[in-house]
């Protein structure tokens, strides 16, 4: 894409996989050839990685992505073209519709002869009606999934540990374009639990502590040696953390308003440790209520152990504020597949309504108090068909988003985007009129 003034802009991850550091470093540790990394096509890209994944299969031992959606969008795509794939395998040649030159040639000397066992086999691993433990069985050898799945990316962690079959999750780090916050300095502790350690040398930050349905106050030091004669500051008066604001990060002359909402959970030597809550200013509202990001997915979480039981998976989820009539409400949108099998699950609707109060019932006072006098709507769920978030995905790809940096929105703000979802709808429900 093109600023204003005419000059190229792109994103830092594309930047550094087209370095000579990546090239020379980490692409070598990796089974990919560089030339399928840097493939400008998305789908051939993705098919040539995932190739290589199983002709190499004996040598992959990690997993990884910079989110976890980008993960459960590879398994979504190995589970729409796993025949073709074994296809190519057993005769020993690429499909006709790998174009790129980079990836034909980068494929010659990995895809060099026919092999009918090893197609077999993964077909007969792919053909399973259940997809539990896919990543386990497909690479024996992988020791852990790498991925960001902090934040909003913690509602793709039950899907992970479905398809990874008991293999760990590790949140490698937490960062931006700009510059690396933090790294986690116990990458095998639960997901629920991930902290991060702020690298002090990589930037001056700014904070302003958070208090919710109130005012910020300002709060500014640098992370050097101020750290442990500031950390009282980040304490309330009965001892417990409170939330800040990452707010700026000044790099020589530059200055970058983050907007990040992070909590204090302690200190690593004197650099501070972080749990990451929400992206500021993500919220639902459609009158007095503000429903932030780290609430919605709470009340969702809260809501989805009802279809655990069932046997049901909830792979993404996404929402809006429907102001269009009076009152207005909450529309959530949700993405299910079984456990069992790929096939679109047969839904009870006493069941969802449940669903629909819990999440309802999870909200906080301001939201039941409107909601029992009829200023907010019943909440509405609208499920959707197998791949309407890949739509989605693609419309915002299409728009300039990176697909490595990709995350599903929790709040839908696009016209577009919500026709999208729309026209991917399958059945609706809605909560009770009445909330307990």
């Amino acid at each position: 894409m093109e600023t204003p003034s005419g000059l190229k802009a792109t994103m830092f991850t594309t930047i550094y996989l087209k370095s000579d550091s990546f090239k020379h470093g980490p692409a070598k540790l990796g089974i990919s050839p560089i030339e399928t990394i840097l493939c400008l096509d998305n789908k051939q890209s993705m098919y040539c990685q995932l190739l290589t994944g199983l002709l190499l299969r004996d040598e992959v031992v990690r997993i990884g992505s910079s989110f976890a959606s980008v993960l459960a969008r590879s398994i979504k795509f190995l589970e729409d073209y796993w025949k073709e794939l074994c296809s190519n395998i057993r005769t020993g040649y690429l499909t006709d519709w790998i174009t790129d030159p980079g990836c034909k040639n980068a494929m010659s000397p990995i895809l060099t002869k026919p092999n009918p066992e090893l197609a077999d086999l993964i077909e007969q691993i792919c053909a399973d009606k259940s997809w539990e433990g896919i990543i386990k069985k497909l690479w024996p050898k992988v020791k852990c999934i790498s991925s960001i799945i902090t934040g909003s990316m913690s509602q793709y962690i039950s899907l992970l540990d479905f398809y990874g079959g008991g293999i760990p999750l590790v949140s490698p780090n937490y960062g931006s374009s700009e510059v690396t916050f933090g790294i986690n300095l116990k990458p095998l502790s639960k997901a629920s639990e991930v902290s991060y350690t702020f690298l002090q040398n990589m930037a001056y930050f700014e904070f302003l502590s958070v208090k919710k349905n109130s005012g910020e106050k300002a709060q500014e030091f640098e992370l050097d040696g101020a750290l442990g004669r500031e950390s009282s500051e980040m304490t309330n008066e009965n001892g417990n953390v409170e939330p800040v604001d990452l707010t700026n990060v000044k790099l020589g002359l530059y200055r970058y308003r983050v907007g990040d909402v992070l909590k204090v959970t302690g200190f690593h030597n004197n650099s501070l440790q972080f749990q990451f809550v929400e992206r500021k200013n993500v919220v639902l509202s459609t009158d007095l209520d503000k429903t932030s990001e780290a609430d919605l997915l709470l009340a969702i979480t809260n809501a989805k152990l009802l279809l655990d039981p069932l046997g049901f998976v909830l792979t993404t989820y996404s929402s809006y504020a429907d102001t269009s009539s009076t009152p207005g409400r909450y529309v959530l949108f949700w993405e299910l597949k079984m456990k069992a099998s790929n096939n679109f699950p047969k839904l009870d609707a006493k069941i969802m309504e449940q669903c629909c109060s819990i999440v309802e019932e999870s909200f906080d006072f301001t939201y039941k108090s409107l909601r029992k006098v009829n200023i907010i709507a019943p909440i509405e769920l609208r499920v959707v068909k197998h791949g309407t978030f890949d739509v989605l995905m693609d419309f915002y790809v299409s728009k300039g988003d990176s697909i490595t940096q990709y995350k599903a929105p929790c709040c839908i703000k696009s016209e577009e985007a919500l026709k999208i979802m729309n026209s991917g709808v399958v059945e609706k429900f809605f909560s009770p009129k009445t909330l307990s």
